[in-house]
C-alpha cells in the first residue's frame, strides 16, 4: 500500500511511509489529541472565592490594626483633629479648638457633663448595656427616640468614625468603645471628650467653648455656667448657652439640681 502525502521523505514523490518532517524535535512535536495542562475549571472557579475571603479577611485584619494603632497613640497624644472638624473646615467655616488638660477645667464643668451625658460613667465599662436595652425595649414599643450612647461611645464616634447615623457605624462603635475604655483610664476618655466636642457652630472643646460664651477661661466656670454648657452638647448648632430659650433654660436648671446630688465622680477625681 503507498501512502501519498506531504510527510513522504525529502527529495521523493510523496511515496511511502509517512514520517515526521525534520524541522521537528522530540520536543516540538505536536500531539493529539493536544494536552491540557492546569487545574480543571471547575477547580479554577472553586478557587476564586477563597481567593476574595482571603481578601476580605486581610482587610479587615488591617482595619482593626489600625484602629488599635490609633487608640494606642491617642491614649497618650490629643487628636488633632476629628471628621467632624474636617467636614467643617472643608465647607468653609471656622473652626476654633484649643486644647487643656482635665486639671485645667472647672470640676463643676466635669459634674454637669456627667450628669447630662453619662450618669453611669464611673460604673459601666465603656457601654452602659442597662440603658442600651431599655433604648431598644422603648423604640419597639413605638416610644420616643431615646439616646444610650456613652461618653466612651461619643469619643468612639467623633475620634475614631464618621458624623451621621447608621447601623454599620453603631455596630462599630459599640466593640471600639470597649477596647477604649480598656486601654484608657476614665480621667484620660473625659478629658479628650470635653476637648474635642462641639458646643457650637464651629467650636470644639470646652476652653473655646467656655471663652465664646462667657468669655473666661475653663477652669473658672461656676455650676451655673457649667449647666448651661452641658445642656447644648445633644444639639450645640441650635443652642447658645449664654442665650438659652426658655425651655432649654428649664432643663440645664434640673441639670444644675441634679449637679448637688451624691454624683459619682471618684473615677475622674
Amino acid at each position: 500500500m503507498e501512502v501519498r502525502g506531504p510527510f513522504g521523505p525529502e527529495g521523493s514523490d510523496g511515496v511511502g511511509p509517512p514520517t515526521m518532517p525534520s524541522e521537528y524535535s522530540a520536543r516540538t512535536a505536536p500531539h493529539w489529541p493536544p494536552v491540557i495542562t492546569g487545574p480543571p475549571p471547575s477547580t479554577v472557579v472553586k478557587r476564586r472565592p477563597r481567593r476574595w475571603l482571603r481578601r476580605v479577611a486581610v482587610g479587615l485584619m488591617l482595619l482593626v490594626a489600625a484602629f488599635f494603632a490609633q487608640i494606642v497613640v491617642y491614649r497618650f497624644v490629643m487628636p488633632a483633629w476629628t471628621p467632624t472638624m474636617a467636614v467643617s473646615y472643608w465647607m468653609g467655616e471656622p473652626v476654633m479648638q484649643r486644647w487643656v488638660p482635665l486639671s485645667a477645667v472647672s470640676p463643676q464643668l466635669i459634674r454637669a457633663v456627667i450628669v447630662s451625658e453619662d450618669g453611669r460613667f464611673c460604673a459601666h465599662r465603656g457601654v452602659d448595656f442597662g440603658a442600651l436595652k431599655e433604648a431598644i425595649a422603648e423604640a419597639r414599643s413605638g416610644g420616643p427616640p431615646r439616646g444610650a450612647s456613652t461618653i466612651t461611645m461619643q469619643v468612639v464616634k467623633n475620634v475614631f468614625l464618621w458624623p451621621g447615623r447608621s447601623y454599620l457605624r453603631k455596630a462599630m462603635e459599640l466593640p471600639l468603645a470597649l477596647v477604649v475604655d480598656f486601654l484608657w483610664p476614665k480621667r484620660r476618655i473625659l478629658e479628650v471628650y470635653l476637648n474635642i466636642a462641639e458646643w457650637g457652630p464651629g467650636i470644639y472643646g470646652i476652653e473655646a467653648a467656655a471663652q465664646d460664651a462667657f468669655s473666661k477661661p475653663a477652669r473658672v466656670l461656676t455650676s451655673r455656667e457649667a449647666a448651661r454648657l452641658a445642656v447644648v452638647l445633644p444639639d450645640p448648632t441650635d443652642r447658645d448657652p449664654a442665650r438659652l430659650a426658655p425651655r432649654t433654660a428649664r432643663v440645664a436648671q434640673i441639670i444644675g439640681a441634679r449637679m448637688r446630688r451624691n454624683i459619682n465622680t471618684s473615677c475622674v477625681e
